[in-house]
């Protein structure tokens, strides 16, 4: 089965009632025993072809990339720009795997409350195992890499361990962050996938886990879907309002540069306001990248005009966005 083919399972099946949703845990369940990848048994990390060499050009921002983009950063000498190209996706695994540490934390407070012969029980237990395959991966680019990419900030980390006990105390909150993490990442991995010039291992990489988060992602939409017409007022508001403060937070940490980075190659926050905070075509791309999550909470009836003003003043809403 092709990659597109696999997504377009993992992704297409209805949930409309209990027949349904318990097929698409079958079957996401079913392909995580059959598709599914080992950090050091599918990744040739020793292969020569896939050595993390600053002195490789492919390893440079393209100008499709904000900061790529910048006068400043295309005056950089060659390798400086290879460089902190290579800094950057250290960077942003590290970012993705500590986010994945949440993520396993939550999903088993998740699994804990489910009762015997929960279907959901086992799937849960497979993300969290293909999570810490992808969290080993991340980790050994970083290794080999050569920077020491700290992550995450510490208010940041203070934030995350709130969020893990809403897998138990309040799961629909918590799969929003899910989405919040990973639809982004997955957005934009998905564009890099097409280009013809990644590094290998990088493409390597985002390939495996490009394949094994649809599965994840198609878990958190239609368990939102299943179970958000049936929570209370009081459960929705926290719901209505906590979904596009978590989405905001999510998409800045995953697609801007860390504090570390900022620092270490002195960017100047003209550049960066001009790269990101400024940039039409940045902040396009982040709404893209949000796009199915706030269709889906549009769909769940979490954009009524109160909130909706909300999601406005944070800059998370779409004038006319794209279907």
């Amino acid at each position: 089965m092709t990659l597109i083919e696999d997504l377009a399972v993992e992704e297409g099946v209805g949930v409309s009632d209990d027949t349904g949703w318990h097929t698409l845990l079958a079957r996401i369940s079913n392909l995580s025993v059959t598709r599914h990848f080992d950090a050091y048994a599918d990744v040739d990390w020793d292969n020569p072809d896939f050595a993390i060499d600053p002195a490789d050009g492919r390893w440079a921002l393209t100008a499709a990339d904000s900061l790529g983009a910048t006068a400043w950063y295309q005056s950089l000498p060659a390798e400086t720009q290879a460089r902190l190209g290579i800094d950057l996706t250290a960077s942003m695994m590290k970012i993705g795997l500590q986010f994945e540490n949440v993520l396993k934390q939550g999903l088993l407070r998740f699994a804990a409350e489910l009762p015997n012969r929960s279907p959901e029980f086992r799937y849960a237990y497979h993300e969290v195992i293909e999570e810490a395959q992808h969290s080993l991966m991340f980790q050994e680019f970083v290794n080999r890499s050569g920077f020491d990419a700290a992550g995450l900030s510490w208010s940041d980390r203070l934030g995350a361990r709130f969020v893990t006990t809403l897998g138990s105390r309040f799961p629909p909150l918590f799969f929003v962050f899910v989405l919040g993490g990973e639809d982004p990442i997955d957005h934009v991995q998905r564009q890099e996938l097409r280009r013809d010039d990644l590094p290998p291992l990088l493409e390597r990489i985002m390939r495996i886990h490009v394949t094994e988060e649809a599965r994840h992602l198609s878990f958190a939409r239609h368990y939102l879907k299943r179970t958000v017409p049936a929570l209370g007022r009081l459960r929705r508001a926290e719901l209505g309002i906590g979904a596009p403060l978590i989405l905001g937070v999510m998409a800045s940490m995953m697609l801007t540069p860390s504090r570390q980075m900022v620092a270490r190659y002195q960017i100047p926050k003209d550049v960066l306001d001009g790269a990101y905070r400024h940039n039409p075509e940045a902040r396009a791309e982040m709404l893209a990248s949000l796009r199915k999550v706030r269709l889906l909470c549009e769909e769940l009836g979490l954009l009524t005009p109160a909130y909706r003003r909300l999601w406005k003043a944070l800059g998370l809403w779409e004038t006319a966005p794209a279907r």
